[in-house]
């Protein structure tokens, strides 16, 4: 006789038999992370190479200029001022002024005495064209206090504008209701200042370089620039 058998298991019917589903959600999860990474890292590459662009620009290079000033380090402020080219610069215009001050007293040979000691002085014009540059960006800053360097990266592109035409920059910036401008020049990855025009300045610069000039109708008519080259002196008999 043929045996009847009845299977009360479960997991032996039909439903056993068919593939079991795999949950979804931890490869949607995956896949969201690896996008996130992928967006972090998009948005990290892209903000370093801002940053990196941002510290070659003349905005950069003024930020470190107004921080040594503030903060009286004359290694910094030498190495944001080419004080030997703006001195080159300024020396025709103190020149200038300083002839200016001796009026009808004027004359080639006066202006020949001027120039000497304008190339003789042009060590000591470095100097205080540094010491110059330094107050007025410290005037610039405002306030006495040095602010945080963080803070100058925000505040000084909104106190200066600047123009860019390829290595060459114009910052102008505002100190009270005196308006100055500062030529830039690309120095590698920086920029240096290369020429600051100020009226102001260049009076005391004047003011200070008078010190070594004779005093008006004090110069000597026996000096060799006075005599005149065209007239031979002659000999007593």
């Amino acid at each position: 006789m043929g045996r009847i058998v009845v299977n009360f298991d479960p997991a032996a019917g039909p439903a056993a038999r068919q593939p079991k589903r795999r949950r979804r959600w931890p490869k949607v999860l995956a896949a969201l992370a690896i996008v996130f990474v992928l967006i972090i890292a998009v948005v990290a590459v892209v903000a370093f190479f801002s940053w990196r662009h941002f510290q070659s620009s003349p905005e950069y290079s003024l930020a470190l200029l107004v921080d040594a000033a503030q903060r009286n380090d004359t290694d910094g402020l030498a190495q944001r001022i080419d004080d030997e080219e703006i001195a080159k610069n300024m020396v025709a215009t103190v020149s200038q002024k300083a002839g200016a001050r001796y009026g009808t007293a004027m004359n080639a040979a006066t202006q020949q005495q001027i120039d000497k000691v304008m190339q003789s002085a042009l060590p000591g014009l470095k100097q205080t064209i540094q010491a110059e540059v330094g107050k007025e960006i410290k005037s610039f800053a405002g306030g006495s206090e040095p602010k945080p360097f963080i803070v100058l990266l925000f505040a000084v592109p909104s106190l200066v504008t600047i123009t860019t035409e390829g290595d060459t920059a114009k910052a102008t910036p505002k100190v009270g209701e005196r308006p100055i401008e500062l030529t830039m020049r690309r120095d590698s990855d920086r920029w240096k200042v290369v020429a600051i025009n100020d009226d102001a300045l260049v009076q005391r610069v004047v003011d200070g370089m008078m010190k070594d000039l004779p005093a008006i109708g004090a110069f000597d008519s026996r000096n060799p620039l006075f005599k005149n080259p065209g007239k031979s002196r002659k000999k007593p008999r």
